[in-house]
């Protein structure tokens, strides 16, 4: 006799599935099974790239003033193009 028909004839309610994966609150699946790489550090990988790109171009602008404006200003040096 089968699991389902001796709980039917018993009067017991079915059996509920086990489920196969328990996710935790607060969890955030994978961009794929395989890979321990989840939605949330995806999206922080972004936000922290998108920063960097902006203080890395911030810091470009800063030394290209202090090597066109600044150091000639100065004397440090003199461009080749003014000379």
């Amino acid at each position: 006799m089968g699991e389902a028909r001796r709980r039917a004839q018993e009067g017991l309610i079915p059996r509920t599935p086990k489920s196969k994966k328990k996710v935790k609150k607060g969890d955030s699946p994978r961009i794929v099974s395989w890979l321990p790489i989840t939605e949330r550090q995806r999206s922080q990988f972004i936000d922290f790239t998108i920063k960097a790109g902006w203080i890395g171009i911030g810091i470009l602008v800063f030394i290209w003033i202090v090597v066109r404006f600044i150091g000639p200003t100065a004397g440090w040096w003199v461009p080749a193009d003014l000379s």
